[in-house]
């Protein structure tokens, strides 16, 4: 039986269904990876173009400033080539550099008296504000709309809710990043989506 293989370029992988019916990974960039182990220049120029513009939104989207984000680039190549040879091909090399540029951008949050304790929110119930701002009749949603919403929310909001809704990440993964607990994840997140829905709405009365 022939393998059958299916290519995602976001992930720049090929997943390979054995006969067995596991799959496997196959970096397509493998190469480049390979070369980027043995000191080449021009392999880490190769993979930088490759992915410094998916990795610079990413970083924009944590950190809300052009210029921040910029350093976080910079400082997430330097560390992945320093680090390249702990990098196992277990998970995709985007979804592991992306880790390295979430973590860089949580960081910077930090260093701007980012706060997100148990304390802090107090007992929230995180069943609480389950609605989705895309379930809300009053408010007109477009994919544009919401992007300019979400830098103004605030920083652990806007962390929170960026982390889930458009890093994928979940919950448990989440409050391992932060350093926060899963219900605490959630509650901020629900948070968020409430203090979002309030941005359009005001945004959609403006008009």
């Amino acid at each position: 039986m022939e393998k059958a293989i299916a290519y995602r370029l976001e992930d720049s992988q090929a997943y390979t269904v054995t006969e067995e019916g596991k799959s496997a990974v196959v970096n397509i960039h493998q190469s480049l990876i390979d070369s980027c182990r043995e000191g080449s220049r021009e392999a880490q120029f190769q993979l930088y173009k490759l992915y410094n513009k998916a990795m610079l939104n990413v970083a924009w989207r944590i950190v809300n400033n052009q210029s921040d984000a910029e350093d976080i680039l910079q400082e997430s190549f330097l560390s992945a080539f320093r680090n390249i040879q702990s990098y196992k091909g277990d998970a995709t090399f985007g979804a592991w550099l992306k880790r390295i540029v979430v973590n860089k951008g949580i960081n910077h949050l930090r260093k701007r008296k980012l706060e997100m304790s148990d304390q802090e929110i107090g007992e929230v119930d995180v069943a609480e504000e389950q609605t989705s701002v895309e379930n809300d009749p009053e408010v007109l949603l477009s994919v544009e709309r919401i992007k300019r919403a979400i830098p103004q929310l605030p920083d652990g909001f806007r962390a929170v809710l960026s982390l889930y809704l458009l890093e994928g990440y979940d919950h448990r993964e989440i409050a391992d990043i932060l350093g926060i607990t899963e219900s605490t994840s959630k509650s901020q997140f629900n948070r968020a989506k409430s203090r979002l829905r309030e941005i359009l709405k005001s945004e959609v009365n403006y008009e």
